[in-house]
């Protein structure tokens, strides 16, 4: 017998924050063990796993929740590059996706991702660059988007997370 992933896809609020980030303290850590230190992820991941209050906010920030109200993906994008707030026209920028490890592989992060290509796309954007953590180079080449240098990502100015800028025309 086969399970189906069950799950809906909407926009998230700021009444979501504490799910979203138990879902990130959930996933990140596990995801990412492979592909950093552990002095890397001791010093990044209390910054990476609470919830962009602002993403929340912004009206284009998503989340997979199951019937029974789980949320099990995150994800989101945004018209501003993170870390600076520039604004380039025709260019969005792909954020602070997760899938919890139980749900991996099951489609929840391609259709977070398709949702946000769609609205960005319908919002006049042209283009969408990520910086994806070392782990998630693979889900999003398959999702189309190439890796165009690896980035050193400023989180404060004594944390710095080694990420891959990655684009994909939209």
């Amino acid at each position: 017998m086969s399970l189906v992933a069950v799950y809906a896809i909407r926009v998230a609020g700021p009444s979501d924050a504490a799910a979203v980030s138990d879902l990130l303290r959930a996933t990140y850590p596990v995801l990412m063990r492979e592909a950093y230190a552990p002095v890397v992820l001791a010093r990044a991941l209390p910054l990476m796993t609470v919830a962009n209050a602002g993403l929340l906010a912004g009206g284009t920030f998503y989340v997979a929740e199951t019937a029974d109200g789980a949320i099990v993906g995150c994800g989101g994008w945004s018209h501003e590059r993170p870390g600076t707030g520039e604004r380039v026209p025709g260019l969005a920028h792909i954020r602070h996706f997760a899938t919890h490890p139980d749900w991996a592989r099951r489609g929840v992060g391609g259709g977070l991702l398709d949702v946000c290509v769609d609205e960005a796309r319908a919002a006049g954007n042209r283009r969408l660059e990520c910086y994806a953590s070392l782990n998630a180079e693979a889900f999003y080449a398959s999702m189309g988007f190439r890796t165009i240098e690896q980035v050193d990502v400023r989180m404060t100015e004594d944390v710095v997370f080694p990420s891959l800028l990655m684009a994909s025309e939209i």
